[in-house]
């Protein structure tokens, strides 16, 4: 699907990337599809990158029923394998490496509270002015507030210590071609 252009079958709401900013692509444009992975699609129009989410996944001309609406399992219990597989499940729009191997996410606390349970991240973004790190951080708490008995999630994004490329796992560097 990477790399394929499709015309847009109707107008959608999209986020400009890197700065976040509401913009439309219009229907009859034609797009090139550079990214379709963890339930969202990265998508050139006119020299620029925009993100869509799955809800359009029918603009692009693709069967929604092939897209999971949130694109990851739901596991019937919650411990930190589980906390940890979900974030594994948000994407950069940029990069198409999980923001767990990109090294984003530096700590998650799960605590028990009221019958439930709470979830503290404290997450990074590759750049600190990148627009998209407020839909990260929302990606982060939608999916992490779908695991079972979740009742709140908080998501702390810092930029201390800085991120940098040695913070990502190995896997990551060889798939961007870093090894």
């Amino acid at each position: 699907m990477n790399g394929t252009i499709v015309t847009m079958q109707r107008s959608c709401d999209a986020l400009l990337i890197p700065n976040g900013i509401p913009v439309t692509v219009r229907e009859g444009e034609q797009v090139m599809i550079t990214q379709a992975i963890g339930g969202t699609f990265t998508l050139q129009v006119n020299g620029n990158l925009v993100r869509l989410g799955p809800e359009d996944a029918d603009a692009l001309g693709i069967d929604p029923a092939l897209i999971e609406k949130n694109s990851f399992v739901i596991p019937d219990t919650l411990d930190d394998d589980a906390i940890w597989e979900t974030m594994a499940t948000v994407f950069d729009p940029e990069i198409p490496v999980n923001i767990v191997e990109l090294g984003l996410i530096y700590n998650m606390v799960l605590k028990e509270q009221d019958g439930g349970y709470v979830i503290d991240v404290e997450m990074t973004l590759t750049a600190a002015g990148c627009g998209m790190g407020p839909v990260l951080v929302e990606d982060v708490k939608d999916r992490l507030g779908q695991l079972p008995g979740v009742l709140e999630v908080n998501v702390e994004l810092t930029f201390e210590p800085p991120w940098n490329q040695a913070l990502m796992s190995e896997a990551a560097k060889l798939q961007l071609g870093m090894l």
